[in-house]
This record gives C-alpha cells, structure tokens and sequence, in this order.
C-alpha cells in the first residue's frame, strides 16, 4: 500500500475541493450577476417611465423636446453612461443623447414584447448593453417610445465583488478542512499501514510479529484480533512441531526396539531359548504402536464430529466401581488405594455408556501415573440440579502454571510426564475432551505443583 492510500484520498479532496470551487464560484456569479442585473433594470424602467411621462406631456408629432428634458438625458449619459433614444411610433430614432443615430431606425423594433428588460438587443449598441423601453402616449395615441440603455460591465463587476468574499471564506474553509486529511491520516491511513505490514508478515508465516495498537476503535479492535489470530496461529505452529516431534518420538522408540530384536534374531545374537521373551517384547511394543493409531484415529473421529454417541441410562457409580476394579493389579503393586465418595447409592445419567467408560479410565490411569506409591485416589460424585458432577483427584506432582492449559493438546507432555512415564502417548487426555465436549458438557482440571490435581466433569441426569 506505501503512500498509494494516502495520495488518493490527497487527490479526490483535492479534486472534490476544485470541482465544489468552480460549482460554487459559478453558480454564485450567475446568481449574483442575475440579481443585480434585475435590480438595474428596475431602476432603468423607473427612469424611462419618468422620461416617458415628461415627454408625453409636450410631444408634438415630430417636434423636438424642450431644452430642461434634454439637459437631464444628457447628465444620465455623461454621469451613468446610459443611452437613451427617442423614437417616434414608427421606431425612427429622433433623439440620442451620444447624438449619433438621430434619423437612423431600430432594425427589428418590437414594440409588443413583453421581456422586463433585453440583452444586446439592439445592434447599434454593440455588446454588453442592458435595454428597457417605455411608450410616450399623448391624447391617447401612441407617440413614440422611451428605450433607455446601460453597459452590463458594471452589473459584472459588482457580481465579482460579491463572489470574492464567498470565495476567499470557501478557501479558508478548504484550508481549515484539511485537518480532516490530517485526522484521517492518524486514524484511518496511519493504522491500516500497520495493519497492512502485519498482515504481509502473517502470510509470510512470521506469526511472532505483533501489530500493537491501543486504539479502542475499529482499528485497534482490527489490531487486536489480528495479534490475537498471530499468537493462536504462532502457538498452533509451535503446537505442530511438537506434535511431530512427539508422534516422530513415540512410533520410532517402539520401531527401533522392533527392529533391534528382530535383527538380534535374526543374526543370533540371541539365543533360541530366549527368543520366546524378546518375542514377546516385540508384539508389547506392536500393541503399542496399534494402541496410538487407535487413539488418534479415535481422536480424528471426535474432532471431525463423526462420532455418533449412542445414549443411554444407567449408573455412573457403578461404572467408577468396575472400572476402579480393572486397575486393582497396578494399585496393589503401588500400594496405591481408592477412596469412593457417593452422595446417592445410584446416580443415573444419560450419556454413552461405553464413551463414559473410556473417559473414567483415561482420568484414573492418569492419576495413577503420576501419584506416588502409597497415595490415594479419591473419586466423589455428586448431584447438583439437573447435573452429576464427577471428581477424580490425586496426590501426585502436580502440573504448572504454564502447562495446565495445554494438557488437553495432542501428544502434549510435560516434562515430568515424560520423566516418569515414557510409553504415555499424550492423547488420553484430548480424547476425555473431545468425548465430554461431544456430550455437550465441560470438564476442567485444577492442579498444584506438588500437591496434585483434580480433574472435574458433569453428566446430565436421567430424566
């Protein structure tokens, strides 16, 4: 964009200022000039009938006026430079105050004409004259006419002088108009050129760039959005490499181990009466690859919305209870014990059964991974209105600050995580996510570093 913008709207003011100073100057003339040419000719046919009325008082035929009559018509040519002619009924001039057509006649004298006043109407003038006549009647009869004449030049001179003062208060306006360019400029132009520079740098994936704009307006609210769509679109590519870097950790430990044991076979290194166990390595590490594609498979499957929950009712307490029993193998290993907390002896709820299942056993294998042999689990259910709400808390690690917004990201591991567990796959927390939000529901999780975390979702009661 550069300056492009800045000029166009430079040069459509401008072009808008021109075009608005010749309307205006025309159309201000024009009306000026027609008003005083009006106001003129009024007082040229007060005049006339003035002459009119003298002389229609001592006309005789073709006699000459008295001398007093002439004396006036001569002061009104040498004073205001009108011209006027006395013409008989026959329109022959028989006296002119400039003394130069005395016996010419008129060339297309109409005497019946109605106009208030004429232009350049008569050829003898020239150009640039205004003309008015009156009839001299005497004894009822038509003696002659009165055509009294004056230049326009000084009817378009005072117009002039009336349109300066309009035009010179029109430039100043113009001048002082220009703090809109200047307005427009800090506002409008000035921000979009920083918009404009994010958004060249967005689309050149440099998602670290940020706008900044304070403005409370629509470009600063613009700014803000688009800062806002840079840290989501920067944290999603960060996001990304990490996805990669952890799915690209999680298929190649397995495929080497795989291959190592494999080609250890192969080669003999391992002798046959041990074959047996490391084969038995071998399908763990394949059932665990097959495990990760399931779950992201799994997951694609929630995300897209494919999924189709099959609802029923039934008794999430009793379903914590079998599940807690699927892992009594590992809590006796750890020493590690249930405490079940039921506000009611059954809480039914609606929801997909065997989804729900899959949630609690995400949430307590997760507790279970990172508590400390000899913790508790505790797990409470309780009903509130028309909702049953879940709780499944540990006394393990803990999650920062800074990571407990991230942990229903895919393959997303904190460092402890990774530290303790290294066959976690970190998708069993994204899929309790997309299970509970396909329910239409929400869970949320609350953790402190070293005192461990709780992780809290509701169901909608049976009805």
């Amino acid at each position: 964009m550069k300056k492009k913008l800045l000029l166009k709207t430079a040069l459509g003011y401008l072009l808008f200022a021109a075009l608005s100073f010749i309307v205006i100057a025309t159309f201000s003339y024009r009306a000026f000039y027609r008003n005083d040419l009006s106001f003129e000719a009024q007082r040229l046919r007060v005049q006339a009938h003035a002459i009119a009325d003298e002389f229609s008082a001592i006309y005789r035929g073709t006699s000459q006026p008295g001398g007093e009559e002439l004396s006036k018509l001569y002061w009104l040519h040498e004073t205001e430079g009108w011209t006027t002619w006395i013409t008989d009924e026959n329109g022959i001039i028989i006296f002119d105050s400039a003394g130069k057509l005395i016996g010419s006649d008129i060339p297309e004298f109409n005497p019946l004409s109605t106009s208030s006043y004429l232009i350049d109407a008569y050829p003898q003038l020239g150009k640039g004259w205004c003309s008015v006549f009156c009839t001299i009647v005497s004894d009822l009869s038509v003696k002659g006419y009165v055509i009294l004449s004056m230049p326009t030049r000084p009817v378009t001179d005072q117009a002039y002088s009336q349109l300066i003062p309009m035009l010179t208060t029109f430039g100043i306006i113009f001048l002082l108009s220009l703090i809109i360019i200047i307005i427009q400029y800090f506002t409008v132009i000035k921000p979009l050129r920083r918009i404009t520079e994010g958004a060249d740098r967005y689309a050149r994936r440099d998602f670290k760039y940020r706008i900044n704009m304070k403005g409370r307006d629509e470009m600063g609210y613009l700014a803000a959005t688009l800062d806002a769509m840079a840290g989501d679109l920067d944290a999603s590519e960060e996001s990304q490499r990490k996805f990669i870097s952890n799915i690209s950790h999680d298929f190649r430990s397995p495929l080497t181990s795989i291959k190592g044991y494999l080609e250890a076979i192969r080669d003999g290194v391992i002798p046959p009466e041990e074959q047996g166990h490391y084969i038995n390595v071998v399908i763990s590490e394949t059932e665990r690859l097959t495990g990760l594609t399931q779950n992201m498979l799994q997951l694609n499957t929630l995300r897209s919305g494919e999924l189709m929950l099959a609802y029923s009712d039934f008794d999430i307490n009793q379903v914590i209870k079998d599940t807690c029993a699927s892992f009594e193998g590992q809590c006796r290993e750890r020493d590690i014990d249930f405490d079940l907390y039921f506000d009611a002896e059954s809480s039914m709820v609606h929801a997909d059964k065997a989804r729900i299942q899959q949630v609690m056993y995400n949430l307590i294998d997760n507790a279970i991974k990172f508590s400390g042999n000899g913790s508790t689990i505790t797990i409470d259910v309780s009903g509130r209105g028309d909702r049953i709400f879940v709780s499944v808390r540990d006394q393990g690690i803990g999650i920062s600050r800074e990571d407990l917004g991230r942990i229903w990201d895919r393959f997303f591991k904190t460092d402890h995580s990774r530290g303790k567990d290294k066959k976690g796959t970190g998708l069993g927390l994204s899929i309790v996510k997309e299970i509970i939000t396909a329910h239409g529901e929400t869970i949320d999780a609350i953790s402190t570093e070293g005192s461990g975390t709780e992780f809290i979702f509701r169901l909608k009661k049976s009805s």
